[in-house]
């Protein structure tokens, strides 16, 4: 059975052809919200562009959904809390219109500072009018960026050859990056204060939602010139009309607005030194071609249950990143399996620590999919629905703490991961692994050291290290005809607890586990399939 992709606003032929090559497609631009409720749960797949409002209502009717997809940068039209609580993956093209967009603003920048489009309409309509379009060189100037991220890095690259002075403020972007490029990285208010040109490149958040407002303004040069590429929103525009009205504000260019389109009547497309574009940032053919095949790359990806590349609902990952990580996956979801089958029964989890030591522990995001997938593996055991991309939710709906633990220091092994799983009787159960040349290996459990291999069936056993404890258990494996494939027993000291490690060859169901249960100094028995 192949998968259904729905495609509600307009994609490139070539994305529409791509997406056809392993999913029947269907195309409906338009559709209203209810209209969209009613459809979506056909549907495995739902692509759309800035005009869906894929909202909480569309993503709770979509019963099948597993990933939407956003040819383009900003998913503000997507609810992508309600996504990730649903366990739906959000999918974006952040790189392909990145070069669309620098290139725009800088038509804006240029337009803006040499007054083109006034002078175009005025010598069109019969005049010649030099001195009252009389403009200002960029060489010399200074361009304060907000938000140096994709674009505004392309942005500053070009400012730079026209002889411009480049601020920015970006709280997410280090100093070295910046003095990489070129850049003073500064605080918002400085940036404000010195720039004659202010660029935004920032995605719409609470955070950059109305950033630019009145006391935004005040604190800027007179005569300071706005361009906005990025999200409608950013800026106060109420504000920003205000500004311009009084002189503190030379002129704007603006390619986005609050609301798309903007009002007949809305002033900013009255005013003169306004000049204004219907979202244009990513309307070339380049940028929509490659946004089109990139998102129907990564819908595939998706639904083949493969990692992608640029999910906004879980950590973005590079690709060399995904080459460091790839073999610690099967790792960490085998100790997820692992450790949520070695739970005491009836008593519920409080707090799940993952700890990563060594070459591991000098990772970034790549942690975050660990623990991600390592959660998804381990509460599959006690509710349905988990996926890598909601399980932190549900672990937080259940009452689970969470937190992960990193160092760069290893005392044995080069790369180690543990979970510790603290249930509310106060119990406390850790399994920790690593790669053997490059296959999963469980080392300790309870700090125990073991070198088992974790898969198909296994017995976890904590005893007494006392004699005639390791023959009975084997021989009741044997008297129910239960081959023993491979053995691994760790202790502390002589006399103390000791942990057992049995492969088999089959199950071993719960009459047998009561039997080795009643062998003199058993603690525990568990039988764990992997």
């Amino acid at each position: 059975m192949r998968w259904r992709v729905l495609v509600t606003d307009p994609l490139a032929e070539e994305g529409i052809k791509r997406l056809s090559e392993f999913a029947d497609v269907s195309v409906a631009e338009g559709l209203s919200s209810e209209e969209l409720k009613a459809k979506i749960g056909e549907y495995d797949a739902l692509v759309v562009r800035s005009g869906t409002k894929v909202t909480a209502d569309v993503i709770y009717a979509a019963s099948r959904l597993k990933v939407v997809g956003r040819a383009g940068v900003g998913v503000d039209n997507i609810d992508v809390e309600a996504a990730t609580e649903k366990g739906i993956l959000v999918v974006n093209a952040p790189e392909a219109n990145t070069i669309s967009a620098a290139e725009h603003t800088i038509a804006l920048l240029l337009a803006l500072a040499r007054k083109i489009p006034s002078a175009n309409a005025s010598l069109k309509a019969g005049k010649w009018e030099r001195k009252k379009h009389m403009g200002v060189e960029l060489n010399g100037k200074t361009l304060g960026i907000l938000g140096l991220g994709r674009v505004g890095t392309e942005v500053a690259k070009r400012a730079k050859a026209f002889g411009m002075k480049i601020l920015a403020y970006d709280p997410y972007i280090s100093t070295e990056k910046a003095l990489q490029l070129g850049v003073s990285l500064l605080p918002l208010e400085e940036v404000l204060r010195r720039s004659d040109f202010i660029s935004l490149h920032t995605p719409l958040t609470k955070e950059t939602y109305h950033l630019l407002d009145r006391d935004a303004f005040e604190k800027m040069k007179d005569g300071v010139r706005i361009i906005n590429c990025a999200r409608g929103g950013i800026i106060d525009e109420d504000a920003l009309v205000e500004a311009i009205k009084s002189g503190k504000v030379a002129g704007a260019a603006l390619d986005v607005f609050e609301e798309e389109p903007p009002p007949s009547d809305s002033e900013l497309l009255r005013l003169e030194n306004v000049i204004v574009t219907p979202h244009l940032g990513a309307s070339t053919e380049e940028a929509q071609r490659t946004a089109a095949l990139v998102i129907a790359e990564e819908v595939e990806r998706a639904l083949r249950g493969e990692p992608v590349r640029y999910a906004v609902n879980m950590p973005y990952l590079q690709e060399e990143q995904w080459d460091a990580l790839r073999p610690f996956l099967t790792l960490a979801s085998k100790l997820g399996s692992l450790c949520a089958q070695l739970k005491p029964k009836l008593s519920r989890i409080e707090h799940l620590e993952f700890a990563y030591e060594g070459k591991i522990g000098k990772m970034d995001k790549e942690t975050s999919m660990l623990t991600a997938v390592a959660l998804k593996s381990m509460l599959s055991f006690f509710t349905s629905g988990v996926n890598i991309v909601n399980a932190r939710v549900v672990a937080r709906k259940m009452g689970i703490k969470v937190s992960e633990r990193k160092t760069e220091e290893a005392e044995t092994f080069p790369s180690l991961l543990s979970i510790s799983m603290r249930t509310e009787d106060g119990n406390v159960r850790t399994v920790s692994g690593t790669l053997f040349e490059g296959e999963p290996r469980v080392v300790k459990i309870d700090g125990y050291r073991v070198d088992a291999v974790p898969s198909g069936f296994m017995l976890v056993c904590s005893f007494l290290d006392k004699p005639r404890v390791i023959g009975p258990v084997c021989t009741i494996l044997g008297d129910h005809r239960i081959n023993i494939a491979g053995m691994q027993v760790g202790r502390k000291e002589r006399g103390g607890e000791a942990v057992m490690v049995l492969n088999v060859d089959s199950d071993v169901d719960d009459a047998v586990l009561e039997e080795i249960k009643k062998v003199p100094n058993i603690l525990d028995v568990k039988s764990v399939k992997l």
